[in-house]
């Protein structure tokens, strides 16, 4: 099956929020993401708003993709938030460069193995090399050890473990593993600026 991958739009609230409350029920939930479907469902409408305008198309602090079957319906997305040298980060270490962070990477059950989920983090990438202020040096995602499905996709797209690690909040003894992907022509720790590899 054909998928169309597209931007969401600052209306697509609803949509936005009825796939995330769905990736919240799925049975990796617990280890693909750093929230539950018992917190998010509570969540005023204005909470969906504001999120979806964050990262839908023409914002430059972030871009949600989605996957969209030819009846229309959401079969999964990604989202790039752009995070920049030198200032503090939700997750993870203050970053030497500019780059972006995958989060919320979710495919339908009914959807994976065709393809669809590499067309999206290709599409967040995508996004990352497009931005020309900041450029983007590096894309990073963390993934919970114990969820080798989603590390032998980020390792399909041409992912690589960075080396660093988080334990798990809430989770004793989970860590999380980042994967790295740095821009075409960057040396892994390059001063900014530097020629590539």
């Amino acid at each position: 099956m054909t998928y169309l991958v597209r931007p969401v739009r600052a209306e697509e609230w609803r949509e936005v929020r009825d796939l995330r409350l769905d990736a919240l029920r799925d049975p990796a939930a617990r280890l693909a993401f750093l929230d539950t479907y018992e917190a998010a469902v509570t969540r005023s409408d204005a909470y969906w708003r504001e999120r979806t305008e964050g990262a839908a198309e023409g914002s430059a602090t972030g871009r949600q993709v989605v996957a969209v079957a030819p009846d229309g319906r959401w079969i999964g997305s990604a989202t790039a938030l752009l995070e920049r040298r030198g200032q503090e980060v939700l997750f993870g270490e203050v970053p030497e460069v500019d780059q972006t962070h995958l989060v919320g990477v979710y495919l339908r059950p009914e959807a994976r193995g065709a393809g669809a989920a590499e067309e999206l983090l290709r599409a967040a990438v995508d996004w990352s090399w497009s931005l020309r202020e900041p450029v983007v040096r590096r894309v990073r995602l963390y993934v919970h050890e114990r969820n080798a499905r989603a590390a032998a996709l980020y390792r399909k797209a041409a992912f690589a473990p960075s080396g660093r690690s988080l334990l798990v909040e809430g989770d004793p003894g989970g860590v999380e593993h980042e994967y790295e992907m740095w821009r075409p022509g960057v040396r892994v720790g390059a001063e900014e600026g530097s020629p590539g590899r």
